[in-house]
């Protein structure tokens, strides 16, 4: 399936790539485009043939306080714990209520400074993906105590 949002990734749009990949979907195909891309033209063209994500008045972006690593955790009904505390430190570093998890502050300037070295959106993924992979094995900790 294609997964499609705005380009320049810093943590959801870094943090949601993780979780598709490794609780949605595995074949995820995943785009980055402009900011100014019309979005509800594009939601409409794409049909039941991809999603787009962490865009502005889209069903997986921000809602409330939410972001859309939780948007993504609800719509497609994953009840780990581990995401569950996950979710609250990316939502601590992607919004501006940081009192969801102190994780968060570290989140956000790592999320910045992979942004800054890396080449591209792809680059920016391929090397947080790790960052996510140690957080979630932190979580899942957590979650078993």
């Amino acid at each position: 399936m294609k997964w499609i949002t705005r380009e320049n990734a810093k943590v959801d749009r870094i943090a949601c790539p993780w979780l598709i990949k490794k609780f949605i979907d595995d074949k995820a195909v995943f785009e980055y485009w402009p900011a100014d891309t019309d979005w509800s033209a594009l939601t409409l063209a794409l049909g039941k043939n991809g999603y787009v994500y962490d865009v502005p008045k889209c069903v997986m972006g921000h809602h409330g306080d939410e972001c859309s690593f939780d948007a993504l955790i609800k719509n497609f009904k994953l009840t780990d714990p581990a995401l569950a505390h996950l979710a609250k430190i990316v939502r601590s570093a992607d919004t501006g209520n940081k009192d969801w998890a102190a994780e968060g502050y570290g989140l956000e300037a790592i999320a910045d400074g992979f942004r800054r070295i890396s080449t591209d959106d792809f680059h920016n993924q391929a090397i947080q993906f790790p960052v996510y992979d140690a957080l979630y094995a932190h979580c899942k900790f957590l979650s078993e105590k």
